[in-house]
């Protein structure tokens, strides 16, 4: 185990912010060219992201990404050749040149609201909120969905991982089986925010400050002639820190093969039926005086196989989950979305909405607030508008009167407002977060409903909006 030195990270692939400008889906930019070439460059317009619908098994979400949102529109730009590489697509043959002109210039000036990394979220509430000159905020689409749907379906899985360790220390250990080195390093990161302890990847560790964990894999131990001489090897290496993997060949004679070279940090269990494996290899492990020796179980596990070892009494000490965790591979993709929600031009405000069968969209910029119950629990949601007070349209029954809005001013004018958290401290806030939660939502199977409303000013808006509006 080791403790990373944070490093300003980087946003994968892109190496300058120069290249932010790509970091899209063609759409997006043929989008702001008509807007630039028809003068709507001016107008400004709010969108939010949010969820329509939690993923299977999922009674919440742990929201993530907000710091790499926050780096990339920061640094939003388009270099030389970025714009000479767009020119060149035959999509944009007919773009006149004020426009690649315009899109030279362009830099991220707007306003960024968002619910805090490590909060607790709900289905249809906004986690994030931009307001900027139209073709800013319509440009920054695709990487705000990519990163905070990432990061925030790993720091879900991660929770739930964590709840069923009940206290037990969880690794992530996922990186092999990624979708790229950049999930991995990000995936990292989320799920510390989601409660494991540190990371199996060293550039993770690297760069956002991580503690690292590591034993060894079956390759070292069938590099020597005999288990035994592996053993000796390592731990002649790590005196103090040797964790052995011990089911290369015959897991419980592997164990004691791992006391008879001395005072050892562990053992790590990698396959088989975890429960008697971990219980016998406790008893050679403390009938070899090692009481302090701890038991690591890897393998395949997910929240459901380390609930069951948990109830049963398995005397495992940490658990390395590794695919089912990076790769959340129960519920893989986040469905989040990021819609326009109102537009402001020539002094006029229009809230606008989608009405797409399954897909119809609340209009205007909106907050959550969030009641509590006697017992300091969280109770319910109110979705209203972003200028509600609560005591109107419909919120003033929140249960003790008031409610806290979730939704913070992030950045103002392109610049931040404030300082970030740091990660530890969004890890203790995400715990604090779940550890408000109804025990009803935070349960694995079957988790039940949270109850998010609607204000009574939001639905009078949504029955008054004409259609076409």
């Amino acid at each position: 185990m080791s403790a990373g030195v944070a490093a300003r990270p980087t946003l994968g692939l892109l190496a300058h912010s120069g290249l932010y400008g790509l970091a899209t889906d063609l759409y997006e930019i043929t989008m702001a060219a008509a807007y630039l070439d028809a003068g709507l460059d001016v107008t400004v317009a709010t969108f939010e992201m949010f969820v329509r619908d939690l993923p299977e098994r999922r009674g919440y979400l742990v929201v993530a990404g907000l710091e790499q949102v926050v780096e990339y529109l920061r640094g939003l730009s388009f270099d030389g050749a970025s714009i000479d590489h767009l020119r060149a697509l035959p999509s944009m043959a007919d773009v006149k040149p004020p426009v690649w002109e315009r899109l030279r210039a362009l830099r991220f000036t707007g306003d960024l609201w968002a619910i805090p990394e490590g909060t607790v979220a709900f289905a249809n509430e906004p986690l994030l909120r931009v307001r900027a000159p139209i073709v800013e905020a319509q440009l920054v689409e695709t990487f705000v969905l990519s990163t905070v749907n990432h990061q925030t379906a790993i720091a879900t899985k991660a929770a739930r991982v964590v709840e069923a360790a009940a206290g037990r220390g969880v690794i992530e250990f996922g990186a092999r089986r990624a979708h790229g080195f950049d999930a991995a390093v990000f995936g990292a990161r989320a799920a510390v925010i989601g409660g494991c302890i540190g990371t199996s990847n060293v550039l993770a560790g690297r760069a956002f400050g991580l503690d690292v964990y590591g034993t060894a894999a079956h390759s070292f131990t069938m590099a020597f002639t005999h288990e035994t001489d592996a053993f000796a090897a390592f731990h002649r290496t790590f005196p103090r820190s040797s964790i052995l993997l011990v089911d290369t060949y015959d897991t419980l004679e592997g164990v004691r093969r791992a006391v008879s070279v001395g005072p050892i940090r562990g053992v790590r269990l990698d396959s088989g039926d975890m429960l008697p494996l971990s219980r016998e290899a406790r008893r050679i492990l403390d009938g070899a005086g090692q009481p302090r020796a701890i038991i690591v179980a890897s393998g395949d596990l997910d929240e459901e196989r380390v609930a069951d070892l948990v109830a049963a009494g398995a005397p495992i000490d940490l658990f390395g989950v590794g695919t089912e965790l990076i790769t959340s591979r129960d519920a893989p993709a986040l469905g989040g979305v990021y819609k326009l929600v109102a537009i402001d031009r020539g002094g006029e405000h229009r809230p606008v909405r989608k009405l797409s069968a399954g897909k119809a969209t609340y209009p205007d910029a909106k907050q959550v607030l969030r009641a509590v119950d006697g017992d300091g629990r969280f109770a319910y949601d109110t979705l209203a508008l972003a200028d509600e007070r609560v005591a109107d349209g419909g919120a003033s029954d929140v249960l003790d009167g008031r409610g806290e809005p979730l939704l913070v001013p992030v950045l103002r004018g392109g610049e931040l407002v404030g300082e970030l958290p740091a990660l530890p401290a969004i890890r203790a806030h995400a715990r604090a977060q779940r550890e408000s939660l109804p025990l009803s939502v935070r349960r694995l199977r079957d988790p039940e409903r949270y109850p998010v409303r609607i204000s009574a000013r939001l639905e009078r808006l949504m029955t008054t909006m004409h259609p076409e509006t």
